[in-house]
């Protein structure tokens, strides 16, 4: 099986393999990667994080939990520009240093096998985490607990003081969203770098783990309009004027269907 079907399958399992699948959509990047070997190294970050854990009930070790991965050296990478190595999981693991998404995928799997009641929360701009029915969310590259005030403060640092708080925004993140968000990270990181061709996989990937949204496809056209391939450009502007619902989007949409419609196609 190729390395996005292996990826596929281990979101199959019962429950999915969340942290092996996360390592297979990262081979996709690097033929060299092999996912036993890190899975190897989690095992003994697993027992270092066992053997550092307070005799607590379960339900009160998810922030005892993140601590003990930020005393093992395990923080948010704010380097500037982020490159795609803070989003692909085996390199989170050798460095790290990640974005909060890839650090909450160790943090969950660790979760997992402790038997730490634990999930994913697809907050906007900062992926979060939260035992069910807490009060409150917790910061995966800290284990800070966020409370309304603080997930507010956390919004308009990332989106400026004219986006509003909903409560849409505290939704539990299953497996494949997460690794659709993670593809869209990845997305956007290889566009940043200009690799086309890794962006084009992720955007592909991003396309197959859920339903399509206007912005996925747009994304994946732009990277088509900057490899040159009009048709292909093409069939994703179409898709986001089918899905779209905006009238001036609409009329944007239709006005590049138009220029497209007088380009040749390369291949």
């Amino acid at each position: 099986m190729s390395p996005r079907q292996r990826c596929f399958a281990c979101l199959d399992q019962n429950p999915p393999a969340l942290l092996e699948a996360a390592l297979w959509l990262a081979a996709e990047h690097d033929p060299a990667l092999q996912p036993t070997e890190t899975l190897a190294a989690f095992d003994e970050l697993l027992h270092q994080v066992r053997t550092r854990l307070p005799v607590l009930p379960a339900a009160q070790l998810a922030m005892p939990l993140l601590r003990c991965l930020g005393d093992l050296d395990f923080h948010e990478d704010d380097s500037a520009p982020l490159r795609p190595q803070a989003s692909l999981l085996h390199l989170v693991m050798r460095r790290r240093r990640g974005q909060p998404l890839a650090l909450a995928i160790i943090a969950l799997e660790l979760a997992q096998r402790l038997d730490i009641p634990l999930q994913g929360v697809n907050f906007p701009g900062h992926f979060l985490v939260r035992v069910p029915g807490a009060d409150h969310m917790l910061d995966p590259c800290s284990g800070r607990r966020l409370y309304t005030q603080d997930c507010r403060a956390l919004l308009i640092r990332h989106f400026g003081s004219n986006r509003e708080l909903h409560a849409d925004n505290f939704t539990a993140c299953d497996p494949p969203s997460m690794l659709q968000r993670m593809s869209r990270n990845l997305r956007h990181l290889h566009v940043q770098d200009d690799d086309y061709l890794a962006a084009l996989k992720d955007a592909e990937r991003v396309l197959l783990l859920g339903p399509p949204s206007v912005a996925d496809h747009l994304a994946r056209a732009d990277i088509y309009q900057q490899l040159a391939c009009p048709q292909a450009e093409r069939f994703d502007v179409e898709r986001a004027l089918m899905l779209s619902e905006d009238g001036v989007t609409q009329l944007a949409l239709g006005e590049r269907l138009r220029r497209l419609g007088h380009a040749q196609p390369l291949h």
